[in-house]
């Protein structure tokens, strides 16, 4: 048996997030933290290991007393990577759908 401190208030906040941090944008104001480490913390509080039973867009992460939105772990981690932009989802591929019935396109062209 070691003779560790197991304070989490001792430890590096990699370690044991939760004791520092109480929200994502906490995490992101850390000056302390390099980008690899608040991407670490973040990525790890998205896991859906934290996911809340039949609210799977809610995390409660243990040490935190409130559940925390998947919707703004998400946010910050796109805030890290430095998309701020809020721009639309992309539009579908440039391949254009086939016609649910063939035949309709020869009868239009028969016409």
């Amino acid at each position: 048996m070691t003779n560790a401190n197991t304070n989490a208030h001792n430890l590096h906040p990699i370690f044991h997030p939760a004791a520092h941090y109480d929200s994502p944008r906490s995490v992101l104001n850390d000056n302390e933290l390099s980008a690899p480490e608040k991407r670490v913390i973040l990525s790890s509080w998205a896991s859906d290991m934290y996911a809340v039973e039949s609210c799977p867009w809610l995390r409660e992460i243990p040490g935190i007393s409130h559940t925390v939105r998947l919707a703004d772990i998400l946010a910050a981690l796109r805030k890290l990577d430095g998309d701020n932009d809020d721009d639309d989802p992309p539009r579908g591929g440039g391949v254009p759908m086939r016609l649910r019935r063939p035949w309709a396109a020869a009868e239009r062209r028969a016409a």
